[in-house]
Order: C-alpha cells, then structure tokens, then sequence
C-alpha cells in the first residue's frame, strides 16, 4: 500500500498523485504544468497503461491537462469525476487540445523556415475525445466502490463548480487506511458556488498550500472595491483589462459586475461596456447557467428563482471569433476586457496587453495566483519595465493592481482552518501544491501546530503500512538542471562538428563575461541590460 508524489510537489501546477493497493494503481488528478514549473516537462515518471483508475478533484488545467496525454500513452480505464467537473473537462480539455495543435503547427511553420523537423503537439482533440469514453460522473458525498480494498467519496471544496476533496478508503491484508486528497480548498465568502466542507477524519492528508505563507487582502465589499477601480479607470479614458482563468474566476466577475451595475457604483460611465473576449469562458458561463442548482449557493439560487439571470447585464457584449477579438481593440470607448489566459501566458489576452500596457490612463487588475515564470508574475512583481508580446517591445506604463481576496484559494488561516479540522490530528500530512519556500514555510507552521507534517519531492514514494518513506524524490531545480544538462548534451553532440555553433557558444561565453565586468554599475543600467537579455532570449528561444 503505497503513496507517490507525481506532480506539484514543491512546485504550484501539474498536479498528479498516485496510490497503489492490491496491485492496483489509482491516479488522483492529473494536471499540466505551467509557468517556471517545468522541471519533469510534462512527462510521465511512471507507464500511462498501467494505471487502473483516475479520480479527479476539479477540472482546472493543472489538475486535469495530461488526461488526454495519460489515454494517448495507452490508458484505457475508468475516470471518475463530480458531474460538474465532468461538464467543464468536456470543453477545457478539447479547448486544451487546440491550443496544443495551434502552437505546435506555429513552431512547425517557424522551425520550417530554420530547417527543423515539425513539432509535434503534445496532444490532439482526437486524443481529448477518446478521454470522454472513461469519464464516470458522480454525485456529491456519493460512496463509491471502485475496486475490491477501494472506496471513494467527493466532498465540496468550493473552490470552483464541482471540486471536492477526495476520501479514498485503502485495505489491503485486513488493514484500513483513510487517505485524503484536498485538490485545491476553496475561499470562504465566493460568489455562485457554496464554501468549503470540513472533514474530521483521515490517517494520511495530501493538502495544498498555494497561499500557505499568508492571507488574502480581503476588502469590506468586493464588488465596491472593483467597482472603484473601473469607476476611476474609465474616468481617465482608459481601459480595465483582467487576466482571468476562463472558469470560475470569469463567472464571478460577471457576477460582481452585474451587482455594481444594479447598485450604480460607477458614476463615470453607468453604463460602461463589458467583453468577455474567451470562447472557454463563454462555454464555462453557459454551463454555469444550465442547470447546475446542486452545485450553487443559495443566494445565486435565489436570484435565478426571482427570474433573473445572474451572469447577465445590459451592455455585455460576448466575443467569440477572432475577429471579435481584434475588433475590441479597435473601438475607443473606454471598456472593462475580461479574457484568458488568467496567467497571460497564453490566450487573447496577450494581444489585449499588446494594446493596453503602454497607456498610462489604462489598468490591468490581477484577479488569481500568478505563477512563477508567467508573464502574469513579471507584471504583478514589476519585474520589468518593457516586455515582448508577438516579436514586438511593449513598455509597461500602465496602472497594474493585484485583486488578491478574489483569489479562489484558502488563504494561510482558510487552510489551518481546514486542517485544524481533523480530529485527531492525522498521522501523516503531505504538503503539496505551493511554490517549493512557500510549502517549507506552511510545513513548519504545521509542525508548529503538533502536527507529523512533511514537503514531499517529486517521485517520493510513501508506505502507508509501515508509515515509512521509502523513497526520497527529486526536487524542481534538481529536475531541471537535469534535463538542462541533458538538452545541452543533445545539442552538443548534434553540433559539435559545426563552426556556426561553436561560435554561437563562444558568443554566450563572452556574454557571461560581459555581465560579470558590469558589476557595481547603475540600477537603471543594470535594469536596461537584463532586459535586453531577456528580449534576446525571448526571441531565440525554442
């Protein structure tokens, strides 16, 4: 009876963790990486066809984005999922799939010019299609048993439409063991969906800790903090753009701006236009208002049962074609744009910065974590004063707010909370899902507290009968260093023989160098140089 450590662990995204009973293996989730969290790629430490079952906790990308990858590698079994969480797979994954398809024929086309062989994508929509054969929907606090020694049951963790937390009952040679999985615990006070569920009983817990190091700037009232800063944004004529993840965050800033809307909180512009510019987003909105009433708090159930639309307004305007898209940027009247990807590292949100970043009178408001190496982390920590959007140096004039209580997450009390809720303590707790400083910070709050609490590694591996870990793991940089050492030495053996390269090589030599002699210059110097490196880096990466 064992537990390993596959994904965010010390890193943030691609969550996957694996349990093994009987002989039989159980993946729960099975995220994509993203951002800096690159140091596995989004390979598999372990063989995809012998896996026997996956559960899922909710449908964010980081918890679900390899699901077409792991069928694609020779899986063929039962996913299981809460019916919401199926639903939004059924477009998340396909809307995944293209991307992958997109991106890979752009490089395809780019390294054609160079010479280089076609991309692959790491997926095809065919390959997200065959996922929807496995899925087996199921209900809320629903106990399933899914194979002999197993058992499952989904609770709400209200951190989007059909999370949960998993309990999983392990018994193997007359031995019982109560393993939970928390995916990702909600924030308390959310609008459309119910707060978090508390447990009370488990022997081993798998926990996030995204916000494990401190708690959320809540306001007195979201929606009139919000609408303060569209009211004045608007005021100056320029325009407020949110970065937001399609699902989940979307729907509730449109939940938000409908009450500003009815409560007048804007005097500049009352009636001041909205674009939801993401066709995921607008799939997630049209589910989030089809008959998900199990799934919603009572407050938005009782605006739909006074007959309103609680995701509607007067003068939202939904943008589903690229040319759509390009038109926003087009019209001058000073508008709220609310498009993806909610970490700007991807999606149409790019081109919506493009156009607004270097506009003093413009804002773009934060409304979720930013992960680190995403373009959205460069712009909150005002990391760099131009960036590269499309080939092309943009400054950063404009006005950047970082909305941190919207954030879907429990913050460091929210997650003590949840935790202090088990009773006993549990034997063992895993710290998982937060940046690797972050998840040593909130370990040691746990230890403080008197709980047995641990950070694992990735491909640590734990036994639950004897309590043991019985392998260590690899930590991110670790992962990372390999497989740079192991991309050099492909690149030096396919290019030893050149010239062109061994100049190219002499070149990034002297570069080091370079660098080292401008120790001690200027801060405005020194700021100028790194980013013209990181433009130059930007330009030639592959």
């Amino acid at each position: 009876m064992k537990l390993s450590f596959y994904g965010a662990d010390r890193e943030v995204t691609g969550s996957c963790h694996g349990v093994e009973v009987r002989g039989k293996k159980i993946l729960v989730d099975c995220g994509m990486q993203q951002g800096s969290d690159n140091g596995s790629k989004q390979d598999f430490p372990f063989d995809p066809a012998a896996i026997d079952y996956v559960v899922m906790t909710h449908a964010h990308i980081d918890h679900s984005g390899r699901l077409p990858l792991l069928v694609k590698q020779g899986f063929r079994n039962k996913i299981y999922a809460t019916g919401a969480t199926v639903e939004l797979l059924e477009i998340m994954l396909r809307d995944s799939a293209h991307i992958q398809e997109f991106e890979a024929g752009w490089k395809s086309r780019k390294g054609k010019r160079a010479g280089n062989k076609d991309t692959e994508p790491l997926y095809t929509m065919e390959d997200a299609e065959e996922v929807f054969k496995y899925i087996i929907p199921c209900q809320y606090n629903e106990e399933i048993t899914i194979d002999e020694g197993v058992k499952i049951r989904f609770v709400d963790a209200g951190h989007l439409l059909g999370s949960a937390y998993v309990e999983m009952w392990l018994t193997e040679d007359s031995v019982t063991k109560k393993v939970v999985f928390s995916g990702d615990i909600g924030n308390v006070g959310q609008p459309i969906i119910r707060d978090p569920q508390y447990l009370k009983e488990a022997d081993v817990v798998l926990m996030e800790s995204t916000y494990g190091d401190r708690n959320h700037e809540v306001p007195a009232d979201y929606t009139v903090d919000l609408a303060k800063i569209i009211d004045e944004t608007l005021g100056r004529g320029g325009n407020v753009i949110i970065p937001s993840f399609a699902i989940g965050r979307t729907q509730e800033l449109l939940y938000f701006i409908r009450e500003m809307k009815e409560r007048s909180l804007v005097k500049s512009a009352p009636n001041f236009p909205v674009y939801v510019d993401s066709p995921l987003g607008n799939a997630a909105t049209r589910i989030y208002e089809g008959g998900m009433e199990g799934y919603l708090d009572q407050e938005t159930i009782d605006v739909i049962r006074s007959g309103k639309k609680f995701l509607a307004f007067d003068d939202l305007h939904i943008s589903e074609t690229s040319e759509d898209s390009k038109a926003i940027n087009f019209d001058t009247v000073p508008k709220v744009i609310i498009s993806s990807s909610g970490m700007c590292d991807a999606g149409r949100i790019r081109h919506h910065l493009k156009h607004n970043l270097w506009r003093p009178e413009c804002t773009v408001v934060f409304v979720g974590f930013q992960a680190k190496g995403t373009l959205g982390r460069i712009l909150v920590d005002r990391a760099a004063s131009k960036v590269m959007l499309f080939g092309e140096e943009i400054a950063v004039k404009c006005q950047i707010l970082s909305f941190r209580g919207m954030s879907a997450h429990a913050d460091r009390d929210g997650l003590l909370k949840w935790v202090g809720a088990f009773d006993p303590k549990p034997a063992k707790v895993f710290v998982v899902h937060g940046e690797e400083e972050v998840c040593d910070i909130f370990t040691d709050t746990l230890k403080s507290l008197g709980f047995d609490a641990y950070a694992p590694k990735f491909t640590a591996v734990y036994d639950l009968m004897t309590e043991t870990l019985i392998a260590e793991g690899s930590a991110p940089e670790q992962l990372a260093e390999e497989r740079r050492r192991g991309d050099r030495r492909q690149a030096d053996a396919a290019n030893r023989e050149s010239p062109v390269y061994q100049r190219l090589l002499s070149a990034g030599t002297r570069l080091l160098d370079v660098i080292a002699h401008n120790y001690g210059g200027s801060n405005k110097d020194l700021a100028a140089f790194t980013d013209q490196i990181i433009a130059l880096a930007k330009k030639w990466d592959r």
